[in-house]
């Protein structure tokens, strides 16, 4: 029995691609889109993350000890979403200001840092969709060339020339997808991921307002 040969991964890439026509260019361009922003939003939000129960712990001590101003450099030690929205709180109480002052300073600082975690994000959902979208729009450009070709193409060729625009509709149809599915996946994954560091923030932010109100009286000048 004959071995059954073996398959060039990347030769059957390259002749895919070309065999997908000229639909495969447009969702080429927009995976080396979809890689870059999964790659930045990967690299961006490993920076932004803070452990929050370390954090907290050694934070809230400075608090109960009413060191305001050793909290605050705490804060500066560790830039991040979470701790630049617990800093803004500490700097108006360390200026004595009332209780309403200091929630409104972090809930003002949160929502200064939602944009900067979501980031580009949501391209990947709108490239995900435009991925898939190309692939069909290929799709249905290869089928048009098909049956164009077959009709008035010699009997004998006919088969032929249906079977290759077949074959660069599918094509289109699979890269188009390829590119698609990933890029939604990271979405999910990412925007996920933000909305755990936004929880974070609002309930840090909460847990410190409360032990503000409960340690007035410590706090040092």
């Amino acid at each position: 029995m004959q071995p059954t040969p073996q398959v060039d991964s990347t030769n059957f890439v390259i002749a895919a691609f070309q065999g997908g026509g000229w639909g495969m260019v447009p969702i080429a361009i927009v995976m080396v889109f979809v890689i870059f922003i999964i790659f930045e939003r990967f690299m961006t939000l490993a920076k932004l993350s803070v452990d929050k129960k370390d954090f907290n712990d050694k934070l809230f001590g400075f608090i109960l000890r009413g060191d305001i101003r050793q909290a605050i450099t705490f804060c500066d030690s560790k830039p991040a979403p979470l701790t630049n929205t617990l800093k803004a709180g500490l700097v108006q109480v360390l200026n004595r200001r009332p209780d309403e002052e200091v929630q409104v300073a972090m809930d003002g600082a949160a929502l200064k840092e939602v944009p900067v975690l979501d980031g580009w994000t949501a391209f990947l959902a709108v490239f995900g969709n435009v991925a898939t979208l190309l692939g069909l729009l290929g799709t249905i450009v290869g089928l048009i060339h098909s049956f164009r070709a077959v009709t008035n193409a010699d009997p004998a060729q006919k088969a032929t020339l249906l079977s290759s625009g077949i074959a660069e509709a599918m094509n289109c149809t699979a890269f188009g997808l390829i590119v698609a599915i990933p890029a939604i996946i990271a979405y999910g994954y990412y925007q996920t991921r933000t909305q755990r560091i936004v929880n974070d923030m609002n309930e840090s932010s909460m847990n410190l307002m409360n032990l503000i109100v409960a340690n007035r009286d410590k706090i040092k000048d």
